[in-house]
């Protein structure tokens, strides 16, 4: 009789999902809001449940908080983070919960582009006192290039990404 242990399993994955993300967006730090990030939440989710993409997420916010090359983050902005990125779960396992085709996530990451940049408001309003309508105008033109970067990557990436990771999925849980 063969033993497998899958929370261990769970952990090696969990641990490998959140070491792609931190790897891929230290990658693309050169290019402003340019990231694979939102695809791979989303895959992430769409694959391995909402449970395993929490703990990659928390794990993703930790870590690029603290090995940033640009050094740690105001910690105020973790928040924020981990909210926007939570929001991505969150919305696939809820109100989204049917959205599965390749053009209709494309179009939910497009606009978490700007739902993400949104996010940050608040604390470079209430605490850092940055004028809302400086603030909202210098970011936009990011929050659209990663919503623009989102629907691109989602749209010509997410198939054949999901398929690979679901047959790799199959064959690491799989008893032998």
């Amino acid at each position: 009789m063969r033993f497998e242990n899958t929370s261990i399993k769970d952990a090696a994955l969990i641990a490998v999902c959140s070491a792609i993300l931190f790897v891929q967006q230290l990658a693309l730090s050169f290019l402003p809001n340019i990231q694979f990030t939102t695809l791979l939440i989303i895959l992430y989710t769409k694959v391995l449940g909402f449970k395993k993409t929490t703990l990659i997420i928390v794990i993703h916010v930790i870590i690029i908080n603290i090995l940033s090359p640009y050094g740690p983050l105001m910690p105020m902005y973790i928040p924020s983070m981990l909210i926007g990125w939570m929001l991505i779960p969150i919305g696939l396992s809820t109100v989204f919960k049917k959205l599965n085709s390749p053009y209709g996530l494309a179009i939910f990451g497009f606009f978490f582009g700007f739902v993400y940049g949104w996010l940050f408001i608040p604390v470079a309003v209430f605490v850092l006192g940055t004028p809302f309508e400086a603030y909202f105008m210098m970011d936009l033109p990011f929050e659209l290039i990663m919503a623009l970067s989102n629907f691109l990557t989602v749209l010509w990436l997410y198939t054949p990404l999901s398929k690979m990771l679901v047959k790799e999925k199959e064959k690491y849980y799989q008893i032998v």
